[in-house]
């Protein structure tokens, strides 16, 4: 590793996993002083989907779907991590209830995209 010797600070680029995890703990922080923030959730759940952690990222969408039963991405992004995971039966429940969240908030765009999804995974 160098060092910039301007401001003596290490030159190399921080490990993106403990930037992961930085951002783990300050969006848990957050749910702790506010568990139904939708966004924090969120942002939590898709943290630990990019590192691997899917159950974790599973169980974080599913609270975000219970406090927040309206906000979409949640359906999609976990229908696509279950998809992924070969579990296609809880992959298609996950998507028909995005549907159906997709249909009330007036969000199309985002229905059709798990509708084709849905399509991909039923017979």
């Amino acid at each position: 590793m160098g060092f910039c010797h301007r401001w003596n600070l290490p030159t190399s680029a921080p490990n993106p996993h403990h930037k992961a995890m930085d951002r783990i703990a300050l969006l848990t922080q957050v749910l702790e002083q506010n568990p139904t923030d939708a966004f924090a959730r969120y942002g939590l759940a898709m943290a630990h989907a990019a590192e691997g952690r899917t159950d974790q990222a599973l169980a974080e969408f599913s609270t975000l779907i219970q406090h927040n039963p309206d906000y979409v991405p949640a359906y999609q992004m976990s229908a696509q991590t279950l998809a992924k995971l070969n579990r296609s039966d809880e992959a298609v429940t996950r998507l028909k209830e995005g549907i159906e969240a997709a249909q009330r908030t007036g969000n199309a765009h985002a229905a059709s995209e798990m509708q084709a999804l849905l399509d991909d995974l039923t017979p």
